[in-house]
């Protein structure tokens, strides 16, 4: 049996590693609300604290070097998908469109536009996807597209050497709504211009008559109601990013 004096021993010893512990508890809480006060205090650097936008543009930089074609967004079976699809915002859906007048408008260069209608995209091979749709509001759905693959569209249309810039910016028709995407999403395999949901139209309030989709980013990439297509080898501006989010915005 213990004698007394051990059993006090012990009971001090507890007692001493309870105190640092408390001690390095109440430290972590100082620190951490010093943080957030110095944080708070920073300047914003593309509507985001500087400092949370450095960590954002270092994770898009790693990120992009590693997307490739074999990263792909899982595929599900028709079967899964859901019948009545969510909207994921309406920014440039306002309802002064002219659905009978719409093309879509690829700058190739300053002066140089393309004007291609529905129909015509519509010709092209029809790729199909069922995939779980995220949405940065923090829910997910398994939905159905279907459309052209943005790659097959690039090389019907000649546009090998734009496609080699480093990104793609589209905006609404009505330029209220604006993403800029990264050239390897952007020509990824899963990445569709999409004039199809559930096997019809695109509704008005999916991006009628012509949206894009691509699995490998968040809803917030996924503009609806394409009016302009343009290359860059610099950031187009971007809805969200101008609001604080992340550029990238990937999976």
């Amino acid at each position: 049996m213990r004698t007394l004096e051990e059993k006090f021993l012990d009971t001090g010893t507890i007692r001493k590693k309870s105190w640092i512990a408390f001690f390095f508890f109440f430290l972590s809480i100082l620190g951490g609300i010093i943080f957030w006060i110095w944080l708070n205090r920073q300047p914003l650097a593309d509507g985001a604290l500087w400092p949370l936008r450095s960590v954002m543009n270092t994770n898009e930089n790693i990120f992009t070097l590693l997307i490739n074609d074999r990263h792909k967004a899982a595929s599900f079976p028709l079967s899964q998908a859901s019948p009545r699809v969510r909207v994921n915002g309406d920014a440039g859906m306002g309802d002064n469109f002219d659905t009978a007048s719409w093309k879509l408008q690829v700058i190739r260069k300053p002066g140089d536009t393309l004007f291609i209608s529905l129909e015509e995209i519509k010709a092209l091979p029809k790729t199909e996807i069922i995939f779980d749709f995220k949405c940065i509001e923090g829910w997910s759905q398994l939905t159905h597209w279907a459309g052209v693959k943005f790659s097959d569209f690039v090389e019907k249309y000649h546009l090998e050497e734009q496609s080699k810039m480093s990104y793609v910016g589209m905006n609404t028709p009505d330029k209220k709504y604006y993403v800029g995407i990264d050239r390897k999403s952007i020509m990824h395999p899963q990445t569709i211009l999409c004039y199809e949901m559930n096997g019809s139209p695109l509704p008005m309030n999916q991006g009628y008559p012509l949206r894009l989709i691509i699995p490998v980013k968040y809803g917030i990439k996924h503009l609806k109601r394409i009016g302009i297509l343009f290359f860059s080898n610099t950031r187009p501006p971007d809805y969200w990013f101008e609001r604080g989010y992340d550029y990238f915005s990937g999976l």
